[in-house]
């Protein structure tokens, strides 16, 4: 798959932003979970700041997460081990 590199909308939550509203943070596209749909698919980015955006699926198992001290503001993700092949791929210059 080709790597693009995206901007996040100014109204997501949790990334700071320039006063003029423009968002700071740029996601390379890194890779989509090859044996999903399209539409769907769990997805990894790699962002500007040396860190990950992942797209998953919402863990809502009331066991799962009382394993997990998850604070305000987060969430917990889940995406299958075969999407762990784009953690370990250079994001390039």
């Amino acid at each position: 798959m080709l790597r693009e590199e995206v901007t996040i909308a100014s109204e997501v939550r949790n990334i700071p932003h320039h006063e003029s509203g423009e968002p700071i943070m740029r996601l390379t596209f890194m890779g989509k979970d090859p044996d999903s749909n399209p539409t769907g698919s769990p997805t990894v980015y790699r962002t500007d700041r040396g860190s990950w955006v992942v797209q998953g699926w919402v863990v809502t198992d009331p066991e799962a997460l009382a394993q997990m001290d998850i604070p305000p503001g987060e969430i917990a993700c889940e995406i299958p081990d075969r999407m762990l092949q784009f953690f370990f791929t250079p994001a390039g210059p």
